[in-house]
């Protein structure tokens, strides 16, 4: 459904062809003060520049066109030339009562790659804000008529796989991968539990950057595993998948899925062809002795190194198999964006891999993007660990956060009577909703302190406070089904509903501003103030006792509304509502 700015942008953009002047001057917008305007435009200036005359003049001939259309309430000019702007009661309350419907199909399709995790490696804090924001993007998306494949891409194909299979070896745990006279069928059953692979991957790392010898092994084993040695693609195969089991288990907490499982590994076969065909159209160039794709243009404020292809002994890079990717997304999905949700620190890495893959054409037409992200840190501003220091695991930050929930829960005497296994459900809700609103709250460009013990209020701008405004209003609309009453058309009557209208008829508009500025936070602000809007309405306003049946159904109208929408945002953001608190 057309966002009601847009309708209002498509009136003004009439007023001013209707002048002779560009329509993309009646740009409308929700006002910067509200006490002033519902609306504004600001056109009438840009309008003058371009035509060389006055702004107030011109804005007095669009603000007359304008006051012919009955919608309009107010339509007032202000300082040199912008257009303030108020609906009728009558206009909203139309709005309000349309069919909800929600976006076709737009015909573009996006890749979003994000979670980046490692095979062997349990998920931590430093995966969060990666997995968070790009599920948020990828509902958003979808929610926007966007086809979206949703990309892992895990790295699954370096050295540490060398470094894996080297420790299998010392350790002696499956000699039948290591017999070269061996022809197999291998074993279906893996001989590593993830719980082993933890363990064993930072032994291996340790061991290898302690002893020159095992490091050299476990090069050579990485070089054997990408040239397809049978007894290592098997035992790889088996990290592969046991991690996996294990990495969707952990994602599956945070209610978070990926369409795809790609690896580094699924494009090793296509970067022979791919740097063939870079060196034969002479875009990839020798270099001491390492294949380099020069990426530097006239303009560059600063260095821009190349981008290194193939190292001087043989090896490829991240920046390799990321070209490769490329070209294996470009050719399997024809997307018209690729959208790479990785931290910002790697700003530059993409900047390389981007600048190569546009000026070789590898690209096609797919617009490559980085949505870079800030750190989660600890109440000492540096990164979120544990008490003791270490890295905090993502299961471990989940318990903390079911514990402080159930706390809550206890402070506010919710849920006393509820079976254990639903006050279990409802905390681990309230948890996750408590990890996500923090992080998606925030700008992804920013750093911000993780304070477990604010995040978790049923009061402020969080994400409980969120859920038990929604369970609220499911509680009222329960009540009156049991009183025999149903809600009716919404409609206008007060300031209070007022308010909540617009903030509901402005979904669209914040929908298109997050997925156009790749900022969930955009969401989060409109559903908090939907909350407050809410608030101020309940508090104002009889509901279930009031005596007017008409309006009491008109009121109960809005509140199923409300709850649609909230329900729907906070959706979007991967925050599920609880049936009760």
């Amino acid at each position: 459904m057309t966002s009601l700015a847009e309708e209002l942008t498509r009136v003004a953009g009439d007023a001013f062809a209707a002048e002779g002047l560009e329509r993309g001057f009646g740009l409308v917008q929700a006002s910067d003060r509200p006490d002033l305007a519902q609306f504004q435009c600001n056109g009438a200036l840009s309008a003058a520049k371009a035509a060389r005359a006055n702004p107030r003049a011109i804005a007095e001939r669009i603000a007359a066109r304008l006051k012919a259309d009955a919608r309009f309430a107010k339509v007032e000019i202000a300082g040199p030339g912008f257009i303030n702007l108020d609906l009728t009661d009558q206009a909203l309350n139309a709005r309000l009562a349309a069919p909800q419907e929600a976006a076709g199909a737009n015909g573009k399709t996006a890749v979003i790659d994000f979670g980046g995790y490692n095979v062997a490696k349990p998920l931590h804090v430093g995966h969060l804000r990666s997995t968070i924001i790009g599920d948020c993007l990828q509902h958003l998306f979808r929610a926007n008529g966007w086809k979206v494949i949703g990309d892992v891409h895990l790295g699954d194909w370096g050295l540490q796989m060398g470094q894996l299979i080297s420790e299998v070896d010392v350790r002696g745990i499956a000699p039948i991968y290591f017999d070269a006279a061996f022809k197999g069928p291998y074993p279906e059953q893996s001989p590593v539990t993830m719980e082993d692979l933890e363990e064993m991957y930072p032994a291996a790392s340790a061991a290898c950057k302690a002893d020159p010898e095992r490091l050299e092994a476990a090069r050579r084993a990485t070089q054997q595993l990408q040239d397809g040695r049978p007894g290592y693609r098997a035992l790889w195969r088996h990290f592969v998948k046991v991690s996996e089991v294990g990495l969707a288990r952990e994602t599956g907490t945070l209610g978070v899925t990926f369409d795809l499982w790609n690896g580094e590994s699924t494009v090793h076969d296509l970067i022979a062809p791919m740097l063939e065909d870079l060196k034969a159209r002479g875009f990839a160039q020798m270099d001491e002795g390492a294949l380099v794709l020069p990426v530097a243009e006239p303009d560059d404020k600063k260095p821009m190194p190349p981008l290194l292809l193939v190292k001087s002994d043989g090896g490829v890079l991240y920046g390799t198999t990321d070209m490769a990717t490329v070209v294996e997304r470009v050719r399997d999905f024809d997307p018209g964006l690729i959208l790479y949700i990785v931290d910002h620190r790697q700003h530059g890495h993409f900047e390389q891999v981007f600048r190569a893959a546009r000026k070789t054409g590898l690209a096609g037409r797919a617009q490559l993007e980085h949505a870079g992200f800030g750190t989660i840190n600890g109440p000492d501003g540096k990164p979120f660990k544990t008490r003791a220091g270490g890295v905090m695991k993502l299961y471990d930050l989940i318990a903390m956060a079911v514990v402080e929930a159930k706390s809550r829960l206890a402070e506010q005497g919710l849920g006393a009577d509820y079976s254990p296994e639903e006050r279990e459900a409802i905390a681990r809700q309230i948890a996750i909703a408590t990890i996500k609103f923090a992080d998606l709250s925030n700008h992804r460009t920013t750093d911000y302190i993780f304070d477990l013990e604010r995040f978790s209020k049923f009061e402020g701008k969080t994400g409980p406070y969120l859920q038990y405004a929604a369970v609220r209003i499911q509680s009222i609309l329960r009540k009156a089904q049991g009183e025999g009453h149903a809600p009716g058309t919404p409609g206008v009557h007060s300031p209070e509903e007022r308010a909540l209208a617009l903030q509901l008829l402005s979904l669209g508009d914040a929908m298109a501003a997050a997925e156009q500025k790749r900022a969930p936070n955009i969401l989060c602000d409109y559903a908090f103030t939907l909350a407050q809007n809410f608030s101020r309405f309940y508090a104002a306003h009889h509901i279930l006792s009031e005596s007017d049946g008409n309006l009491r159904a008109s009121r109960l109208g809005l509140c199923a509304r409300v709850l649609e929408v909230m329900t729907a945002t906070l959706g979007i953001l991967g925050i599920a509502v609880p049936e009760r608190m």
